[in-house]
């Protein structure tokens, strides 16, 4: 028996088998089998669909396996996890944050790599003049949590690394007064990418630099909770950071 609610959805949301199969990372033919022999997919693909779809998944498949507990949910919310941070596709970031037209924000102690990429320096602009809430947090190059996070890596660069990042991103300080900028003394144990709804989250590990650690790919799924773990570590350590100086910026 067809699928008639999922094809239904699909072209109210304007949406290709081809663009949702692209959209979810299956075949599709899977996607078709699913419409067209009523096949009930995984759990994980259940609510990536229904998220793509901005539907309910209860809209799409009245299966009794369309109830999921939290912990079904939680995985569910992992798109992919990448090894290491150097084995992220280099133009993931990038096409994360153009994604973005609510929420962008950076979390991080220096996040360098990202400053010293002018087509990430062009989107913050473009983003910033749409509308796009853009916030960036560095760490405060001369509070002890940026030394000891240093002394953690194995070296002792981390203010310096900070300080280059703030050289960087100078231009945007008086151009574009809309992209805000914060300094945070906290110990982090993730650097957090956000776009919207879907984030890169890179734990920080004991004794090696951030871009051999992990990445996390996360995209927030109705009634799940692994995303909003870190959007709200965000928020917390937005509201505890404080403004970038005058000071800060010359003296970088």
């Amino acid at each position: 028996m067809s699928n008639e609610r999922l094809r239904s959805a699909l072209l109210a949301r304007g949406m290709t088998v081809q663009g949702l199969a692209d959209e979810i990372g299956v075949n599709p033919k899977t996607i078709e089998r699913w419409i067209t022999q009523g096949k009930v997919p995984y759990r994980r693909h259940q609510y990536a669909t229904a998220t793509a779809l901005k539907v309910d998944v209860t809209t799409l498949w009245d299966d009794s396996r369309a109830v999921d507990s939290a912990t079904d949910l939680t995985k569910a919310e992992i798109v992919a996890v990448y090894p290491h941070r150097h084995t992220v596709p280099p133009g993931l970031w990038r096409e994360l944050y153009a994604r973005a037209e609510s929420n962008l924000d950076v979390l991080v102690y220096s996040g360098l790599f990202l400053s010293e990429d002018p087509s990430f320096l062009d989107l913050l602009k473009r983003k910033a003049e749409a509308t796009t809430q853009v916030r960036i947090l560095l760490g405060d190059p001369d509070c002890e949590s940026v030394r000891q996070r240093g002394i953690d890596e194995g070296h002792r660069i981390m203010d310096g690394k900070i300080r280059n990042a703030l050289v960087n991103y100078r231009p945007l300080f008086t151009s574009h007064p809309e992209i805000r900028f914060r300094l945070h003394a906290t110990t982090l144990y993730n650097s957090i990418y956000r776009s919207d709804d879907e984030m890169l989250v890179n734990p920080h590990v004991y004794g090696i630099g951030a871009y051999m650690a992990p990445v996390f790919h996360l995209r927030r799924m109705p009634g799940g909770g692994l995303f909003d773990t870190y959007a709200n570590s965000i928020e917390q350590t937005w509201g505890g950071a404080r403004q970038i100086t005058d000071r800060d910026v010359m003296g970088a």
